[in-house]
């Protein structure tokens, strides 16, 4: 179990904490058997793109409705911003958010000048500003890589502007080059709120479960009634208030293993919430795990019985039916799809297609957590895959390389390409492969998300007329040498071996 220090101003990056990776190609079963002797990251000597932790860390603190955020750096820094302020308006009315407050996202615009001089002065009048003009209950401030490397004390000027305040102005260190895996930024972002807005639990409460997510559809809402608990989402839709109290819940589940790892150890560590030990529910194996867990954990197994046993008396019979209607989809052989995301959502979308069998030809996921903070195996999605229906080939642990996924596709053209995060579908459909993307995490969750995905992955294979014409004219920026290369050319060591003992 990963220990966690709140004392600390910036989170343990995961590199080091929990020992993740960003490059590995080969066999996802070779993977999980490395996991507990440790495994080896395997460079790139050459790298197209990367995504920066900042980005992560405001996904998480901008999406808090009565919360202000300041990006501490050049204005470029924040100039991907706006797309959480679409999200939050667009996806307010799956969480029952009537009237979705305005974003308030500011950035101290460092100069030349500034990284010179240096830009303490500057961020202290900001945060002033910002509570002048937003009057919100909690600032952000998120650390850039211009004030990290000229190296300003945001966090000194962080706690004099709360103690001027009267409010929580908690400093965020998620400079893009801290760390080489870029979900680090939910950790800082996360340890930021931890530290300076979670309060000490008054007393336990039975009736809330913190369900730590992105911004998916209220799927738990009606999964934690039968318990008599409902839940609270952290930290899309929160309010200043609601995290101070995530203290007090019942117990924290996960949307995603990936973005909760370091938030679910702390409620867990430092103020007494248990987390859930397993993964989240995504088939029918693997639901029927999560269910039996959270009833034990809440001391109500009955209730969770009860919730399976009707649940699958009325989705099995769907579940098997949407598995007939894709078989006959290819009834004279097998179909494939391939699966792009982040780790613990792309491990998700595996399992999604082994219960309706749908052979995975591959994934290409953007890191690996060998082991997630709360130390527990049974946390780990993409074991529960292997186990549940098999190896994954062609598993490729890559961050986002576009020109590795372009590879890989142009070599198995597989029958379907499924994607978690936007820009990657757009690579299928330019080799006529039809692509689905849905964002909402939730939406294969449980019994009657395998339904429901199961239904649009039927729409997508049925409707496949325009990607085949995009096919006969799309232009591929990629080289016929690079098509001809192998996926892991750029990959320092090409044996493949993850186990750091071999």
């Amino acid at each position: 179990m990963s220990k966690v220090n709140l004392s600390l101003p910036a989170v343990q990056i995961r590199e080091i904490r929990i020992n993740s990776i960003t490059g590995f190609q080969g066999g996802a079963a070779e993977l999980v058997s490395c996991a507990r002797r440790g495994i080896k990251d395997n460079p790139r000597s050459f790298t197209q793109c990367v995504g920066c932790a900042s980005s992560k860390a405001a996904c998480m603190t901008i999406l808090v409705q009565d919360g202000a955020v300041i990006s501490h750096g050049p204005v470029g820094c924040s100039s991907c911003y706006h797309e959480f302020a679409f999200t939050y308006r667009v996806n307010s009315p799956l969480r029952g958010v009537e009237t979705p407050t305005q974003r308030k996202i500011y950035s101290t615009n460092l100069t030349e000048r500034d990284t010179v001089y240096g830009g303490n002065g500057k961020l202290a009048n900001a945060i002033r500003e910002v509570y002048e003009r937003a009057r919100p209950k909690a600032i952000f401030v998120l650390t850039t890589c211009a004030a990290g490397i000229i190296g300003d004390d945001v966090e000194s000027v962080c706690d004099e502007a709360e103690a001027e305040l009267g409010i929580p102005v908690a400093a965020i260190f998620c400079e893009g080059f801290r760390s080489s895996v870029w979900t680090t930024g939910f950790d800082a972002g996360y340890h930021g709120i931890a530290r300076k807005l979670i309060k000490p639990p008054r007393k336990r409460r039975d009736d809330l479960i913190n369900v730590i997510n992105f911004w998916g559809s209220d799927v738990f809402k009606d999964w934690f009634a039968p318990f008599g608990a409902k839940p609270n989402y952290i930290t899309p839709y929160s309010t200043v208030e609601s995290l101070a109290r995530s203290s007090e819940a019942a117990a924290t589940v996960q949307a995603c293993s990936t973005l909760g790892s370091y938030l679910g150890a702390v409620l867990e560590q430092e103020f007494g919430v248990p987390e859930l030990p397993t993964a989240p529910p995504y088939g029918v194996a693997q639901t029927d795990r999560w269910f039996r867990a959270l009833g034990k954990l809440l001391g109500k197994e009955a209730a969770a019985e009860q919730v399976i046993a009707e649940k699958k008396a009325e989705y099995l019979p769907k579940i098997a039916a949407v598995r007939e209607r894709i078989r006959a989809i290819k009834p004279d052989g097998e179909l494939t799809a391939y699966v792009t995301g982040g780790a613990a959502h792309g491990h998700a979308l595996l399992s999604v297609l082994g219960e309706l069998e749908i052979k995975a030809a591959g994934a290409a996921i953007f890191h690996h957590d060998p082991l997630f903070d709360n130390g527990e195996p049974d946390s780990d999605q993409l074991a529960q895959r292997v186990k549940d229906y098999g190896d994954v080939p062609n598993f490729n642990v890559c961050n986002k390389q576009e020109f590795e996924l372009v590879n890989v596709l142009n070599r198995l053209r597989p029958d379907l390409l499924l994607a978690r995060h936007g820009g990657m579908t757009l690579w299928g459909a330019k080799l006529g492969i039809p692509s689905l993307l849905i964002g909402d995490e939730h939406y294969a969750m449980g019994y009657e998300g395998l339904v429901k995905y199961g239904e649009r992955i039927l729409e997508t294979l049925e409707n496949d007329e325009f990607v085949k014409n995009l096919e006969r004219h799309a232009v591929n920026p990629y080289t016929d040498w690079w098509l001809r290369q192998k996926p892991n050319t750029f990959l320092t060591r090409k044996e493949n071996r993850a186990c750091a003992a071999v």
